[in-house]
């Protein structure tokens, strides 16, 4: 019987960030070979963010592994229903049920540093009233969301962050492609963004492979590119 043919992998940045935080894992997973896409995620909406990665991810040839960061875990979980998709990999992520959203989810557990510290700003939008958006403010932004990040690159992302629609927290996800596709999640222990027990949850609820790393914080991505690599080509194997 001839093996089936090695997914390629989608890594879908969360809020706050862009596709450059995935860099050293990039590096990691091309290391072994890995086919990789980093798109760009809007961050307007989860209705839409998710048609766009599933879109993405559909154009793709052959099986895809959907890898989501934060709110990127969001997205997957509905994109992850697209036919190509054969897994899902939560880092540091949400991971909603249908009908949920992330304003629900995270109000089940006390709040994280993240919420105390959001600044808002408004967006146009054409043919109705401005809407906001939220970013991290800048002093919060080290503590917060990579704790465990050397401070000259803290300062950076800091930044660069990408600011996330408000309107977001309150959409409903209208699938949860975990019900029908395996998972992997990686918790990171000291997430000062979004509490770890969101992460824990989410990831039982889906049955998904866990594996938490004690003292990593948000950008877990950035601080330990090898340990969530390791986490997607566990994925990639069991799917190949």
């Amino acid at each position: 019987m001839s093996a089936k043919p090695a997914p390629t992998v989608v890594l879908v940045h969360g809020a706050f960030a862009d596709a450059g935080s995935w860099s050293g894992v990039i590096a990691e997973l091309h290391d072994h070979g890995v086919a990789v896409v980093a798109p760009p995620n809007p961050l307007r909406g989860l209705a839409s963010d998710a048609a766009y990665i599933a879109s993405v991810a559909s154009q793709i040839d052959g099986p895809v592994v959907l890898v989501g960061h934060s709110y990127g875990g969001a997205l997957i979980t509905v994109a992850g229903t697209t036919e190509n998709v054969v897994g899902l990999v939560y880092v540091a992520a949400y991971v909603l049920e249908e009908g949920e959203s992330l304003g629900e989810l995270q109000g089940r557990f006390p709040l994280s540093p993240l919420v105390s510290n959001l600044k808002e700003a408004t967006y146009p939008v054409e043919g109705a009233e401005p809407a906001v958006e939220v970013t991290i403010e800048a002093e919060a932004f080290p503590a917060v969301f990579a704790a465990d990040v050397p401070a000259d690159v803290t300062k950076v992302l800091a930044v660069a962050q990408r600011p996330l629609a408000a309107g977001a927290f309150e959409e409903t996800a209208s699938a949860a492609a975990w019900k029908t596709k395996p998972s992997w999640a990686l918790v990171a222990g000291a997430d000062e963004a979004i509490n770890p027990e969101v992460e824990h949850f989410g990831a039982q609820r889906a049955g998904a492979t866990t594996v938490e790393i004690d003292g990593a914080s948000h950008a877990i991505a950035v601080s330990q590119p090898k340990a969530v690599a390791q986490l997607i080509l566990d994925a990639v194997r069991a799917t190949s």
